[in-house]
């Protein structure tokens, strides 16, 4: 199978890769990424001399470029995207070109390529929060920042591709991911980078915001499956099935760490702050199979362990991005 993939530089994107290269040796992978502050070539470097590889650079909101890498693929999997919640307060512009115009490029592209397949890679923050229960795949989506407005955006406008023109969709939305390669912007890699260099970690309000955590490896086999058997013009959930408050994660990393409560530094809270994320994704696991199989315990442990051993990685784009 001939597959572009879009931001397959960034974190999520080179996981699948990686993963997609190592486990399905004939399959021909094209990764179109504009290298941003958080895509990192290195991130693909272990499969760069892979026979079914090869690397764009280019901007998914330049038609041109799309349209050169969109032809003779057999399908797409769409992970570009503008993702930091507090980017997106301080501008929203960025994440509604990226997010949706960019989306609506590709997916223009794709129609008129005949592209077989367009998996597009969303979130669970398009539905807004929820106090109690989980959504379903059919839940109202009512998101409450830039960053899931525009991630909202772009899930619809990518389903309407497939009930006004028959175009093969299929999209994903997720918990929140961990795991290597992570840009240090996100809440697990800040904490971990911060606590090894000797700093303050910073937590929101009084941490009792809750999300669930699914490792990387874990939602790009979810991807997988949706890629291989989904139905089309279907929405699937990839889920982890471990909700944690933002207190409770701290006080895990700072145990792996070494580290005590005083390094916590107490901030105000998030504009728009979701309190909780939970999804329900018995869809995916009764139709196509999917389950985790890495324990938020394992995979924490690795994490940080990664993150120790490759300071290399993550130190430049610390200082890069100016991140405290």
């Amino acid at each position: 199978m001939r597959i572009l993939v879009t931001g397959g530089a960034g974190f999520i994107g080179s996981e699948y890769v990686r993963r997609r290269l190592k486990s399905d040796p004939a399959a021909r992978i094209t990764v179109l990424d504009k290298l941003t502050y958080s895509g990192v070539e290195a991130n693909v470097a272990p499969v760069a001399d892979h026979r079914g590889y090869s690397f764009v650079r280019g901007d998914i909101c330049d038609p041109e470029v799309v349209d050169q890498v969109m032809a003779g693929q057999d399908a797409v999997v769409h992970f570009a995207a503008e993702s930091h919640v507090d980017r997106s307060i301080d501008g929203a512009a960025p994440f509604v070109r990226t997010n949706v115009m960019g989306t609506q490029v590709l997916l223009d592209a794709a129609l008129r390529h005949g592209v077989g397949r367009f998996v597009h890679v969303s979130t669970d923050e398009v539905y807004g929060s929820i106090s109690e229960g989980s959504w379903t795949e059919t839940w109202p989506l009512a998101p409450n920042s830039p960053y899931s407005a525009s991630k909202a955006g772009s899930d619809l406008l990518a389903l309407a591709y497939h009930r006004t023109h028959g175009l093969d969709v299929v999209v994903t939305r997720c918990s929140n991911n961990y795991g290597p390669y992570q840009f240090p912007e996100k809440v697990i890699p800040l904490f971990i980078t911060n606590l090894l260099e000797g700093k303050t970690v910073p937590l929101y309000g009084d941490g009792r915001h809750i999300r669930d955590w699914v490792h990387v490896s874990d939602h790009c086999r979810g991807i997988d499956l949706v890629l291989d058997a989904g139905g089309a013009g279907e929405v699937y959930h990839i889920g982890g099935g471990t909700e944690l408050s933002n207190h409770k994660l701290t006080g895990l990393l700072l145990d792996a760490l070494g580290a005590g409560w005083d390094r916590v530094e107490y901030m105000a809270d998030r504009k728009g702050h979701d309190l909780r994320y939970s999804l329900d994704d018995s869809k995916i696991r009764e139709h196509l199979g999917y389950a985790p199989q890495v324990s938020f315990t394992e995979g924490l442990t690795a994490t940080v362990a990664w993150y120790r051993a490759h300071r290399s990685w993550w130190e430049p784009l610390k200082q890069r991005a100016a991140l405290r």
